[in-house]
Order: C-alpha cells, then sequence, then structure tokens
C-alpha cells in the first residue's frame, strides 16, 4: 500500500487559496504536488506557467510533479528546471525525435525525466525511450481539462511492456482516476496517480488520497 505514490493535481484546486490547498497536499498524505503546465497550442486549454512554479517551491517541500503539455518543450526545460520542478514530463507528441535530447537536457539540470503519451498513441514508439527515463505518464483522457472521463485503454498499453526490464521506471497515470480506476491502474503496475477533482472536490480529503493508496 504504501509504495503508491499519490499527486494531487492542482488543476482542480482553489487558486485563490492556493498555499492552503497545497498544504492540504501535505497534511492529508499527498506525496507529490502535480502541476498542469497547458499552453493553449498543444492542448485547448491555458493555465499557468513558471512563475507560479516558482512560488510554489517556496511554500513546500514537497516534490513538484510538472507535466508540460506544450508544444516546443526543448524551449521551457531550463526556465521549468530553474523554478524548482523536480519531475519534468513533456508529451512525445509535442517532441517527436527531438524525445531523446529532451531527456538528456531535463537530466542535465538534475531533474527527474518524465515522458508522456495521449490515450490514442501507440506505446511502441516510445519503447527505444523507457531505460532513460525516470517517470512514463500515461493519459487516461484527453489532455486540456479536468473532469474528464477515464480511458480504460490509455492505461492498458502497459501491458505491452515488461516493467521488470525498468526496475527504476515509475509508470504514471492522470486522468479520470478515483478509487475504482485506481485500482485498475495499480493493478496494471501502475506506482503514481495523480488526481484533481477526486481528491480536491472531496468532502473529505484524507479519505478521498487514503483511498487512492489503499
Amino acid at each position: 500500500m504504501n509504495d503508491i505514490i499519490v499527486s494531487p493535481s492542482i488543476l482542480s484546486a482553489d487558486f485563490a487559496n492556493l498555499e492552503s490547498e497545497i498544504n492540504k497536499i501535505k497534511n492529508f498524505g499527498g506525496s507529490w504536488v502535480h502541476v498542469d503546465v497547458m499552453d493553449g497550442h498543444f492542448v485547448p486549454n491555458i493555465t499557468i506557467g513558471v512563475p507560479v512554479v516558482k512560488s510554489i517551491k517556496k511554500i513546500t517541500d514537497l516534490p513538484l510533479d510538472v507535466h508540460l503539455m506544450i508544444e516546443n518543450p526543448e524551449k521551457y526545460i531550463e526556465p521549468f528546471a530553474l523554478s524548482g520542478s523536480d519531475i519534468i514530463t513533456f508529451h512525445y507528441e509535442a517532441s517527436g525525435e527531438k524525445t531523446g535530447e529532451i531527456i538528456r537536457l531535463i537530466k542535465s539540470f538534475g531533474k527527474k525525466a518524465g515522458l508522456s503519451i495521449k490515450p490514442k498513441t501507440d506505446i511502441n514508439l516510445i519503447k527505444k525511450y523507457l531505460a532513460d527515463l525516470d517517470l512514463l505518464l500515461l493519459m487516461t483522457v484527453e489532455p486540456g481539462f479536468s473532469g474528464q472521463s477515464f480511458i480504460k485503454e490509455g492505461v492498458e498499453k502497459i501491458k505491452n511492456i515488461d516493467l521488470k526490464e525498468y526496475p527504476n521506471l515509475l509508470v504514471e497515470v492522470d486522468g479520470g482516476i478515483n478509487s475504482e480506476t485506481g485500482k485498475i491502474c495499480k493493478e496494471l503496475g501502475v506506482k503514481v496517480l495523480v488526481s484533481g477533482n477526486y481528491i480536491f472536490k472531496s468532502d473529505n480529503m484524507k479519505q478521498a488520497i487514503d483511498n487512492l493508496r489503499e
């Protein structure tokens, strides 16, 4: 139970009281802070950027799990690394042939490197990068907005990978995660669960986090 990492997504938090919301993550047993960065181009939504990440870093000692849903991610690795991101995840759909180069760039700043794919992207396309990654983020919704329904196929593609070959790789899932869908993910070998609405809209945030771990 204790090896499951819960990374609450602040996309669903109350931004007028963000420090309080992030303190709740730690006080109620959350492991990481998941930060969704969207540019309005790669996905049809705009969220936050470097200044907010830098501000969050000042108020918490929890690892910042930063998910870049942006075009040309290579242009923004340095500022997000210097702002205090601990894990920087970018999308294969936005990087293509530059994927290996971007992984190396992230690690050059001493940060953990993550790669994400959308629900319809073939996982075989990114197998050659798995040995160099710290994190593989499987999207179980189309990225862009919180509150969407879980797409089971997004995580089931992990069956095409022998996770024993990558003992240092953490598999993370994001999109429509609650106690029921979280169980499906964990049974497939997922170690990191990202959840927004289920946690922040819950009447009992601590219980919601505990439910994801159990």
